[in-house]
């Protein structure tokens, strides 16, 4: 079993969309996945009725834990390949909580300025939970809402890879399919399994397998999609 934490001080970077996908991508690939939501705000407990009520296929478990999240996690792990635990935009009790059992924290960050010069304190936190947990937690980065055509998108990485932290060769770019496909309950391999989304997140997907060390399942086509 591992568990992925998507973490950041600032929001909308795209840590619910990354983990929402990540979660209905490994569970098409028939993995047993609970998805975990530790903000108060609830997106993923949202986007998990929308899922039901459209009676979807291939989706994770989903469960609400907060700053006990080291402690409650125990019996709901339990047979389970992959846990993936959505953050809130904050350094409080539940992201730390959340990389003191993770095997990968992925710190997704746009492009824009605003978002580089908010993910430094984001890695000083991980690094500091790296120090605690120095052969149990690693970490990267995830390019995410990446605009290919401006300058600042190009520049992304190279700023990026100052932080000290890897940044993952899979990037999620600007696109409306990603915001869509929450909306519908779904995730983007099953809501366009052959769009340019679907690609990148399965892309993702193998790419954290191999960082966590878990043993590749092949890829499928989602079910279910539109």
């Amino acid at each position: 079993m591992i568990v992925v934490a998507c973490v950041g001080q600032k929001g909308g970077t795209g840590k619910t969309t990354t983990a929402v996908s990540l979660a209905v991508e490994w569970a098409v690939r028939r993995r047993s996945v609970l998805l975990v939501d530790t903000d108060t705000q609830g997106s993923v407990l949202t986007w998990a009725d929308v899922a039901a009520e459209n009676g979807l296929e291939h989706l994770p478990a989903v469960a609400a834990l907060g700053e006990q999240l080291h402690r409650q996690l125990g019996p709901l792990a339990a047979g389970r390949d992959v846990i993936v635990v959505d953050c809130p935009p904050a350094h409080g009790e539940r992201q730390r909580a959340a990389l003191m059992v993770a095997d990968v924290a992925l710190l997704p960050a746009g492009p824009d300025a605003t978002e580089l010069w908010g993910l430094t304190s984001s890695a000083a936190l991980v690094r500091e939970a790296q120090s605690i947990r120095p052969r149990a937690l690693k970490a990267a980065v995830l390019i995410t809402r990446k605009d290919r055509r401006t300058q600042i998108g190009a520049q992304a990485r190279q700023a990026l890879e100052q932080l000290g932290l890897p940044v993952l060769d899979a990037e999620l770019a600007r696109r409306v399919s990603y915001p869509e496909a929450i909306a519908a309950g779904h995730g983007p391999t099953t809501y366009d399994p052959d769009g340019a989304a679907a690609r990148e997140v399965r892309r993702l997907a193998t790419e954290v397998e191999r960082l966590a060390g878990l043993a590749p399942m092949p890829e499928r086509k989602g079910k279910g999609a539109r």
